[in-house]
C-alpha cells in the first residue's frame, strides 16, 4: 500500500503547483524582443510567410512593419487593441509596439496563410526623408504608427498587388515600390489608430538606448510589480530625468504605460480563453479582480464581462 501523503508535502506540492502555473500564466502575456537583421547589401528586409498556421507569438521590436495579411483570418492584437482580421488586412505598426497574429481559418482551401511584412528601421527611413522632400508627407505616417495604423478598403486596392508581388521584383525596384506605397498610404483617408498608447523614439541616440532597455525591461516584468528604482538604474539616470524622458518618449507616465500592457495582455485573455476575471487580473499583474474592473472599463470604455461576449458573438 502506498504511505499516505504528509500534509506538510501535500502543502508544499500544492504551492509549488500554484506557482508554477502563476510562472507560466506570465509567461505567455511577456512579449519578447524579436532582433530583425537586415542584410549587408539591403537597407530593409523583406519577408513573404507562408505558414499552414499563424501562432500566437507575441512580441516587439525597434523597425517599423508593414504587414499585409493574404487568404487568412483570425485575431489580431496590437498593443492594447485586439480585433478580428481577414482576407487583405494590411497595418503599419511602429517601433517596439507589441503585437501578434493568430490564425483562425483559412479563406481558400487549399492553401496556406501568407504575410508580406517590410520592416525597415527609424534612422534608414528617417535619413532618406531629410535627404529627399518629395517624401516629407510620410513623416505624418510615421508618428501616427506608435499607435499602430489599420487602413480600410480603399486603399487597400490601391497597394495590395504591389505588396503581393514584392518577393517577384529585382531590389532595386522592390525599394522603389516599398517608398511608393508608403507615399500612398500617408495620403490615406480611410485609416484609423489601433493601439490606445504609443511609443516614440529620442532624436538622442543615447536616450534612445536607454529607452529601449526600459521598455525590454518593462515588457519583460509588468505583469509583477514595476518601481521607478531599477528602471532609472537600467537607464543610469535619476528618478525625475527618467520620468521626464519616458513622458516624452509614450506621452504617458511609468504606471499608465504599464497599465496600458495589464489592460492588453487581459484583452488577449477574454478574447482566447475562458479563465476568471479573478485569474485574468492576476496572470496581467492588477491587485484584485475589482481594480481589474474598474481599469479595464476606464481603457476601454466597457467592463472586462462585456469585452468577451463581443467575441463570443463572433462566429
Amino acid at each position: 500500500m502506498d504511505r499516505p501523503f504528509p500534509p506538510a508535502a501535500f502543502s508544499c506540492t500544492i504551492a509549488a503547483f500554484f506557482c508554477h502555473d502563476l510562472r507560466e500564466r506570465s509567461k505567455e502575456m511577456e512579449p519578447w524582443f524579436e532582433a530583425v537583421s537586415v542584410p549587408a547589401d539591403r537597407s530593409w528586409l523583406l519577408f513573404d510567410r507562408r505558414l499552414p498556421e499563424f501562432p500566437f507569438n507575441w512580441h516587439y521590436h525597434p523597425e517599423f512593419e508593414l504587414t499585409l495579411t493574404l487568404n487568412s483570418a483570425g485575431m489580431r492584437f496590437v498593443g492594447d487593441s485586439v480585433e478580428s482580421y481577414g482576407d487583405g488586412d494590411l497595418v503599419l505598426l511602429g517601433p517596439n509596439l507589441p503585437h501578434a497574429w493568430q490564425s483562425q481559418a483559412l479563406i481558400e482551401t487549399p492553401g496556406v496563410h501568407r504575410a508580406v511584412v517590410c520592416w525597415f528601421t527609424r534612422d534608414w527611413i528617417e535619413g532618406l526623408i531629410a535627404l529627399t522632400p518629395e517624401l516629407t508627407a510620410i513623416k505624418p505616417l510615421l508618428e501616427e504608427s506608435g499607435h499602430g495604423i489599420c487602413f480600410g478598403e480603399a486603399e487597400l486596392v490601391k497597394v495590395r498587388e504591389r505588396l503581393a508581388m514584392l518577393h517577384e521584383i529585382a531590389p532595386e525596384q522592390q525599394i522603389l515600390t516599398l517608398l511608393g506605397i508608403l507615399v500612398d498610404l500617408s495620403r490615406a483617408s480611410d485609416r484609423r489608430p489601433l493601439s490606445s498608447g504609443e511609443t516614440s523614439a529620442s532624436t538622442v541616440p543615447r536616450d534612445r538606448a536607454r529607452m529601449q532597455r526600459v521598455l525590454s525591461h518593462i515588457h519583460a516584468h509588468y505583469t509583477g510589480a514595476i518601481s521607478i528604482k531599477p528602471l532609472s538604474e537600467i537607464a543610469h539616470l535619476s528618478d525625475s530625468q527618467l520620468q521626464r524622458l519616458f513622458k516624452r518618449s509614450t506621452r504617458m507616465t511609468i504606471s499608465q504605460y504599464v497599465g496600458q500592457l495589464r489592460v492588453g495582455g487581459a484583452c488577449r485573455l477574454l478574447a482566447q480563453t475562458d479563465r476568471s476575471l479573478a485569474r485574468i487580473a492576476e496572470a496581467v499583474g492588477f491587485s484584485d479582480a475589482a481594480h481589474f474592473s474598474r481599469q479595464f472599463r476606464a481603457a476601454r470604455g466597457m467592463t472586462p464581462g462585456d469585452y468577451r461576449r463581443q467575441f463570443l458573438k463572433q462566429p
